[in-house]
């Protein structure tokens, strides 16, 4: 019998926690699985904790203060029993029907996202969306049918040797797919569907998707840094090819300053990127 420990992050969701603990139960046990269902209730303001205490069936841990979604996530990690664990937001938005798709995975996947066709989220968010999936599929050099799902399943022994990487925050999923990527490690999507949030307050802001852009870079320049180091050491390096050229023909070869420092910065960023690749090998042969 397969063993699931489902994870919960639960800020503010009031309207919204209880139907979606009943429809995960009645799931689960559908299923021939041994589960636990935890629920991290990240201090919130309204009544979502007061619900939650009177739900039966659940392992309820209550954050003195906000710490962020990333962090909830880690908690439940932290407090999981079992090695299969089970992310699912309570904001109604994940169909709890889809897990058995996800579980025919586990035994050949470290991990299984799911895979948003149709409605993906508010339109409003889309060319955000769009601008880092573009970004982070040139970065790791692989096409990622869906970056952020916090819809998946991961095994506890191999996302908690990177937990220390993962923010805190909602950029959480998307840094954990990453790293997986970049450190070869197996990964699944399966075709799912989402229900529009039409109930409670989405916490996404603005800042969040640059603060996704900050960590993408990070990520990746931590595993594969020459894929950030060597284009900006090209464009650096033919920035300074432009500059020498204008000099020759329109300046009596008179070499300026900014030429020399396109060409110094371009060999001193090259070299760098190939410090820190070497470095990351090491950490990678260390880490296996």
């Amino acid at each position: 019998m397969e063993k699931l420990s489902v994870i919960i992050p639960a800020y503010n969701e009031e309207r919204t926690i209880s139907n979606v603990i009943e429809e995960l139960k009645k799931e689960l046990d559908s299923l021939n699985l041994e589960y636990e269902i935890i629920v991290i209730n990240d201090a919130s303001t309204d009544k979502t904790g007061d619900i939650l205490k009177r739900i039966d069936g659940i392992k309820l841990i209550n954050h003195p203060y906000n710490k962020g979604y990333g962090a909830a996530l880690k908690t439940g990690i932290n407090n999981a029993e079992y090695e299969n664990l089970l992310f699912f937001d309570a904001d109604g938005q994940h169909k709890a029907k889809y897990i058995s798709d996800m579980m025919k995975h586990i035994k050949e996947f470290t991990m299984i996202v799911g895979s948003r066709k149709g409605y993906k989220g508010p339109f409003i968010r889309q060319p955000g969306k769009r601008m880092l999936m573009w970004l982070a599929n040139y970065l790791s050099q692989q096409k990622i049918p869906d970056l952020n799902c916090g819809f998946r399943i991961v095994k506890k022994n191999r996302i908690k040797k990177f937990t220390h990487l993962l923010c805190d925050g909602l950029s959480f999923s998307t840094t954990s797919t990453l790293i997986f990527i970049t450190e070869d490690l197996p990964i699944k999507y399966v075709p799912i569907t989402i229900n529009k949030r039409n109930q409670g307050k989405s916490s996404v802001k603005p800042k969040h998707a640059i603060d996704s852009f900050m960590l993408i870079l990070r990520i990746i320049i931590l595993s594969s840094p020459l894929r950030v180091f060597l284009p900006v050491s090209f464009l650096l390096f033919l920035g300074g090819l432009i500059s020498i050229t204008y000099n020759i023909f329109f300046q009596s070869f008179n070499i300026t300053d900014i030429t020399i420092l396109f060409f110094i910065s371009s060999l001193l960023v090259f070299f760098f990127g190939l410090i820190a690749d070497q470095v990351s090998a090491i950490r990678k042969e260390i880490n296996k």
